[in-house]
């Protein structure tokens, strides 16, 4: 089988194929990119859960953890980021930032994100049902939400999602004109971040950007570039991902009328909602992969793994093991254990905004219920061209009142 796991391919669909035959005869694969550096695809849920775990073998701080090589301006830009780092420097700086992620913090939102969802659901009714669900819908609860936590004002919401569309969709042409945008994009927003921080030190709010500017353990504090980069990560990972997490989850329901229906008439049932809810993120893993590079010589199922070369795991390959998921190509929203590795395999790198995410999710998707009985597709869905996002750019839809 030709094996290809790069942006055109993902543009179409997701290879399933593809990754069942990784897992079942080659597990450890090497894959080339044309003009750059090639890289073992990861396909096999332990493996990847291994791997996030081990940062002694495996480094996201030498090269980052994207795919493609990247220019040294870049890393260096990069390295700044929670996502790029390995302990101890990861600790430090993920100990200082995790206060505004606490499951105490996140249960205080709760109310506002669902008053938040019942207001973009009213106004889908407003519409009559008729919706481009991505711009009308998935975008404006994580772009919020985030821009609340953060301490954006209201009308400056749309130029942080124009800025992290930029960032994120280098490889799609709907997002990205020319090769440095993306770098321009994290300058503009690094720009602004810095005057929003000079605001909080004279001005202190009840927000994040306020407990990032006081942070401080044993005399340890952020500098301005920490926040700067802890600013991006939180405008691009709390709205990019979620966004498509929201679009995925409908789309899976759409596709599976049944359990529309099924979830649509348990709307009470707090135990339903929280199992579809772990299958939504199951099923939309809204991150393809995460790259690491080889610190020392190794092996992993028989291949040699030189120091220096890059090794990926894949998340979406990982959340269909067969050996973990039974019947992992159905979609299950009463599922249960279900312990996916949409947010990360563990390790440091267990995504802080989980919590928050599954909130969105929850809350997004049954206020749309409540209203709605039924839906279906009103046009073509138009995925994201990225070997990083799992992203839907386009997606109408029709809601119904009437089942």
């Amino acid at each position: 089988m030709r094996i290809n796991l790069l942006e055109d391919a993902w543009e179409q669909a997701v290879p399933h194929e593809q990754f069942a035959y990784l897992r079942r005869h080659a597990p450890v694969h090497w894959h080339d990119i044309p003009g750059d550096t090639g890289f073992w695809a990861v396909t096999r849920y332990h493996d990847v859960k291994a791997i996030s775990r081990d940062t002694r073998t495996w480094s996201t701080e030498v090269g980052t953890a994207f795919l493609r090589d990247q220019t040294p301006e870049f890393i260096e830009v990069a390295s700044l980021m929670l996502l790029n780092m390995d302990p101890p420097k990861q600790t430090r700086y993920r100990r200082l930032v995790s206060a505004g992620f606490t499951p105490r913090t996140i249960a205080r939102l709760k109310d506002q994100v669902r008053r938040r969802a019942e207001r973009i659901a009213d106004g889908v009714l407003d519409k009559g049902g008729e919706v481009e669900f991505v711009t009308d819908v998935a975008e404006y609860l994580p772009l919020q939400m985030i821009c609340d936590l953060i301490g954006v004002p209201e009308e400056d919401h749309a130029m942080i999602f124009e800025w992290s569309n930029r960032m994120v969709g280098f490889q799609d042409p709907d997002f990205r004109t020319t090769p440095e945008d993306g770098e321009i994009a994290a300058a503009e927003i690094f720009q602004y971040c810095d005057g929003l921080v000079e605001q909080r030190r004279k001005h202190p709010r009840d927000d994040i950007l306020t407990s990032l500017v006081q942070a401080e353990i044993d005399g340890d504090r952020l500098t301005r570039e920490e926040i700067d980069a802890f600013f991006v990560i939180l405008c691009v990972a709390g709205n990019e991902t979620t966004r498509n997490l929201i679009a995925h989850a409908m789309n899976a329901l759409i596709e599976h009328p049944d359990s529309y229906r099924e979830l649509s008439a348990g709307l009470g049932d707090d135990k339903l909602w929280h199992t579809a809810t772990e299958e939504f993120l199951r099923w939309g893993s809204s991150i393809h992969n995460f790259r690491r590079t080889a610190t020392r010589d190794t092996e992993l199922h028989g291949q040699r793994i030189a120091e220096g070369e890059k090794v990926v795991t894949f998340y979406m390959s990982a959340n269909r093991d067969e050996t973990v998921f039974p019947d992992p190509y159905t979609f299950d929203i009463r599922r249960d254990p279900n312990d996916h590795v949409t947010f990360g395999g563990g390790g440091p790198h267990f995504c802080l905004g989980a919590n928050l995410a599954r909130l969105q999710i929850t809350c997004m998707i049954r206020e749309l219920l409540r209203r709605f009985p039924a839906a279906e597709h009103a046009g073509p869905v138009r995925r994201m061209r990225s070997d990083f996002i799992n992203g839907i750019k386009r997606m109408p839809v029709r809601f119904t009142t009437a089942a």
